[in-house]
């Protein structure tokens, strides 16, 4: 296993600091037992309430399910550790979990779902809507493209690969949508638009701001539907967030440029604003820019982190849909950060070159994560080779920084 050495490497071995207290994102009473609530309701219950014992042997934690040990396992410096021995157990529930409610999630431009496990997890859903071959037209605007449900699983096994560990895990799964979707729904407004189309097959489209009609409904193969499932991050009445602006944001306009790409300069500013003026946090934002460079996403107008734990801690790496829509050209544009700013951590760096060496080659160390997901192949093998490529030009940016 390419993967197994990988991860065996001194690079990615190198240790995290001390976490402390204040480093977790929650302080978690060694006392306090999960138990469901009989009564359906969403919400699980504390020790105080809780009429079993625990068995000998066993602490607290142990009750936990494992979406519930991921959430407490976060802290200020990775999502989740390295050597996480919960990822195949969380990827596995995410793939297999009985579903028993099924919701469009509110805001957006494309269709996705929250389900719902019986042991209170949630995961959003990301329905396939475009082949593993198709590519994204090339008139089309990266604002007007489809959302990918291969990307989001590509990327987060792309994400630990790089060793940054900032997308929540994602599982590809095969839904059921007549059993999964349409007989659980509370939704109402989901509920309307589910139809049988004129091949037979059980379609839906939900209510959104961009893909949801009729023209572009979601069908299944009669009711199977592919799509990713994402496990979901603690609720943000728990654990708030904060939503940052990319100060490499497009413009999201058919004629206007975003003043980064009029003025070669403009790192220089970016240097002067806050957070960007002290601690890692533009060299965070690099390293963003690297895997949406490999990814050939276009899409990134924000970010978000943890609110607890300031500007000092990692960015979430959230919403990577519209990557991987294109193998056979590639998107400089993306690398503005890295090119401007002529900035990298020594970590990242040493890593990418590592990962263009033949043992621990990009595209192996992918398609060999990828093989293990339910839906593989997860990406076409153009994709896959797009990888050394693109790592290739990276790489030649930063050789280009040194060079200056």
């Amino acid at each position: 296993s390419k993967l197994a050495a990988l991860f065996e490497h001194p690079l990615y071995n190198i240790p995290i600091p001390e976490v402390t207290e204040k480093d977790k994102l929650f302080i978690v009473n060694p006392t306090e037992k999960f138990s469901l609530r009989s009564s359906g309701s969403d919400e699980w219950v504390s020790s105080s309430k809780a009429e079993t014992l625990l068995p000998t042997g066993k602490t607290a934690y142990d009750t936990y399910p494992t979406w519930l040990k991921f959430h407490v396992g976060i802290n200020r410096y990775e999502l989740y550790p390295r050597r996480d021995p919960l990822l195949p157990t969380l990827l596995r529930d995410l793939a297999t979990q009985r579903i028993i409610s099924s919701v469009q999630k509110s805001g957006g431009t494309q269709l996705k779902l929250i389900m719902t496990f019986p042991n209170y997890g949630q995961a959003l859903f990301k329905p396939m809507k475009q082949t593993r071959d198709q590519e994204t037209p090339i008139d089309f605007f990266y604002f007007s493209d489809f959302e990918r449900h291969n990307a989001e699983i590509a990327a987060f096994h792309l994400d630990r690969i790089l060793d940054f560990r900032r997308i929540p895990p994602v599982s590809g799964r095969l839904v059921n949508i007549t059993k999964e979707i349409r007989d659980i729904t509370t939704d109402k407004k989901l509920a309307k638009t589910f139809f049988i189309s004129p091949a037979g097959n059980v379609c839906f489209y939900g209510e959104c701001s961009y893909y949801c009609s009729t023209e572009h409904a979601l069908c299944g193969k009669p009711d199977r539907l592919e799509g990713s499932m994402a496990a979901l991050l603690p609720d943000k009445t728990l654990a708030k967030r904060r939503s940052w602006r990319s100060p490499w944001r497009r413009s999201y306009h058919k004629s206007k440029k975003a003043e980064w790409e009029l003025n070669p300069n403009y790192c220089a500013q970016v240097r002067e604003t806050p957070p960007y003026d002290r601690g890692h946090r533009l060299l965070d934002l690099i390293d963003m820019t690297i895997l949406d460079f490999l990814m050939g996403n276009m899409d990134r107008h924000h970010y978000e982190t943890f609110e607890k734990f300031g500007n000092d801690t990692f960015l979430l790496h959230l919403d990577n849909g519209r990557g991987f829509g294109t193998h056979s050209r590639d998107e400089p544009s993306i690398l503005a950060p890295l090119q401007q700013c002529c900035s990298i951590k020594k970590s990242t760096y040493l890593r990418l070159q590592l990962l263009a060496t033949r043992p621990y080659r990009l595209s192996d160390l992918l398609r060999e994560a990828l093989a293990a997901d339910p839906l593989a192949p997860v990406l076409a093998e153009p994709h896959l080779r797009a990888l050394d490529r693109r790592l290739g030009k990276v790489l030649a940016a930063v050789g280009h920084c040194l060079a200056r």
